[in-house]
């Protein structure tokens, strides 16, 4: 029986473990925290093929500039020299073009495609419920500008094969009767679902756990034990484990664990914030993404609503800066003028961190200086969305099986 150490409790590492294990590997996860405080759990939950345009697009670098020195702007880089961040600012530079657009759609779509399917099929698995809903989702806008850029969306998506369509105003209010929406139109993606997160890492792990998934907590990986071209043990601050196949899943901490094996990944931790309301009496119907304001909102679990929003590039170690929440909740404000909500206490805000890939593209694929390590990271804010696709492709990997889809946009070491 194959041994695989899998590094990382998020929702990447978790559904590598799903897949492997089903695959008849023995499989041990170990997570630098206690698999509940990752940026899995605070996130929108969307399930989104809408997002084939990476972070790494025409106008943002632009924009970036623009909004750096604003505390509550949507996108902030802290301003620092940073080796790490300097190479991704480049590197990201580099990505930001039509021709990145055009040539990362066609893997998104297929990714975000390959792990909605696998949804469905977690659904069916008894007592396996988080909270699925397929009901779209509708990116609001508020400009002429934005509403020409969506009309590009929609032709776009459509050529892609997705059931994607332009809302007028009026189209747009009637799908949300409750609340009055400051707007002129929207883009309606019918091929988007979201679920429940807490929910879903919730029921992950305990399934993993009554299959024989091992779970190690608490535990920072120092080092690796290497022979000539191939890892022969996870070293932890604790513990060292033995393992025929290494799967590294760290999220926003992977450019550090990869250079243990001697891996370059241009990464940066993007930290995200979101404030989650229990029945609340501001209702949406759908989830909602406010263009202009860079905000997104969900509908949750029946009886919650989850608002969330900023990208903050900025090092792990930096302190929350909690009062960038007023940012999103005055775009909500901007949007949904009904919706009045105060700005909530600390320890009611949570922030994780997203790992930004230079290019907006997910890495996923073996490394080169040692054959029996995987990375799979670099998903930015679409780590739960491509979650089960990933997971699948990380099992058909360690397994040197054929893949399901072409993964060669996702080489891990792409940028040298």
């Amino acid at each position: 029986m194959k041994q695989v150490v899998v590094i990382g409790g998020g929702i990447i590492g978790l559904s590598s473990a799903f897949y492997l294990q089903q695959s008849g590997c023995k499989v041990t996860v170990i997570d630098k925290d206690n698999f509940e405080n990752n940026c899995s759990y605070g996130n929108l939950g969307y399930v989104c093929p809408s997002h084939f345009i990476p972070l790494a697009a025409p106008g943002i670098v632009w924009q970036g500039f623009k909004w750096m020195f604003n505390s509550k702007s949507p996108f902030y880089v802290k301003p620092s020299f940073n080796k790490a961040l300097l190479d991704w600012g480049i590197n990201f530079v580099k990505s930001a073009t039509e021709t990145n657009v055009a040539k990362s759609a066609i893997p998104l779509r297929d990714i975000s495609l390959l792990s909605q399917n696998e949804f469905l099929e977690w659904k069916k698995i008894p007592g396996f419920e988080f909270a699925y809903e397929h009901k779209g989702m509708l990116e609001v806008f508020q400009t002429e500008a934005v509403a020409k850029h969506a009309e590009h969306t929609v032709s776009k998506g459509r050529e892609l094969g997705l059931d994607v369509n332009l809302l007028d105003y009026e189209a747009l209010q009637a799908l949300e009767p409750q609340t009055k929406i400051n707007a002129i139109g929207a883009v309606q993606f019918n091929c988007d679902a979201h679920v429940y997160p807490n929910k879903l890492m919730k029921v992950l792990k305990e399934h993993l756990v009554a299959n024989g998934v091992q779970f190690q907590s608490g535990e920072t990986v120092v080092s690796f034990e290497k022979e000539n071209n191939v890892v022969k043990k996870v070293i932890t601050d604790k513990h060292s484990y033995e393992a025929d196949e290494i799967v590294i899943a760290t999220g926003a901490w992977t450019r550090e664990i990869a250079a243990l094996v001697n891996a370059k990944v241009s990464l940066m931790p993007g930290r995200g914030y979101s404030i989650t309301l229990e029945n609340s009496d501001y209702k949406v119907n759908h989830p909602i993404i406010l263009a202009e304001g860079r905000v997104a909102i969900a509908p949750m679990d029946g009886n919650k609503i989850r608002f969330g929003g900023t990208m903050e590039v900025v090092p792990t170690t930096e302190k929350p800066q909690y009062h960038r929440i007023n940012g999103i909740l005055n775009a909500v404000k901007d949007f949904l003028p009904e919706f009045d909500i105060p700005k909530p206490a600390e320890e009611d805000i949570w922030y994780g961190y997203r790992p930004c890939s230079a290019d907006g593209l997910p890495f996923i694929g073996r490394i080169k200086k040692h054959n029996n390590v995987v990375v799979a990271t670099g998903h930015s804010m679409m780590g739960l969305s491509l979650g089960p696709g990933t997971g699948k492709l990380v099992s058909e990997i360690v397994n040197r099986e054929a893949t399901s889809m072409n993964i060669d946009a996702f080489e891990v070491e792409r940028f040298g």
